[in-house]
């Protein structure tokens, strides 16, 4: 391997190591900070991870309160990728999935699916009431860039399925795809 191309590996391979910084919302008519265990989950994974919490929020599950404030986090050019927690089953109150799909610009369906294979190891067939769901939402750098978003259920045990075998490992990596 030339000299050129090792350096361009390395460079690579260190950029998908940078840290990402990282908006969390958690989304619940009953949680608080002091009870929120799955968006506290969320910040001890990608802490962990070497990641930055650029912001954390509470809101209820109403569609207004959960579009402005991812609103609010994809017009920041500081935050690259947004994690939300809970309103992504099918209760009539879960909103959730239905705002955010409106804002993606490309899903990756690949993490909903995943999830749910996952999920149905642990809960057997109830992982076919998540409507988890990943993607990206693509802005003019005007508007604050292209930033990923993860919205995980509400439970804990599924917060720490999603973030500690597919979002923690390959979230470098995937803000790395897009910047390169």
């Amino acid at each position: 391997m030339s000299t050129a191309k090792q350096h361009e590996d390395r460079a690579a391979e260190l950029a998908r190591k940078q840290p990402v910084r990282c908006a969390v919302l958690t989304v619940s008519d009953t949680r608080t900070m002091d009870n929120d265990v799955g968006g506290r989950l969320i910040v001890e994974h990608l802490e962990r991870a070497g990641h930055a919490i650029a912001d954390r929020r509470i809101v209820p599950d109403e569609p207004g309160s959960i579009l402005q404030m991812v609103e609010k986090w994809l017009g920041d050019v500081a935050v690259h990728a947004i994690l939300t927690t809970g309103g992504t089953g099918i209760a009539k109150r879960d909103g959730t999935i239905d705002v955010v799909r409106k804002l993606l610009t490309v899903e990756l369906e690949g993490f909903g699916e995943l999830f749910r294979m996952l999920s149905f190891q642990q809960v057997q067939a109830a992982a076919m009431m998540s409507r988890a769901a990943g993607g990206l939402v693509i802005r003019d750098l005007s508007k604050g860039g292209d930033t990923l978003v993860f919205c995980m259920p509400g439970s804990p045990n599924a917060v720490e399925l999603a973030m500690s075998q597919l979002i923690a490992p390959q979230l470098a990596h995937l803000v790395w795809e897009r910047k390169r």
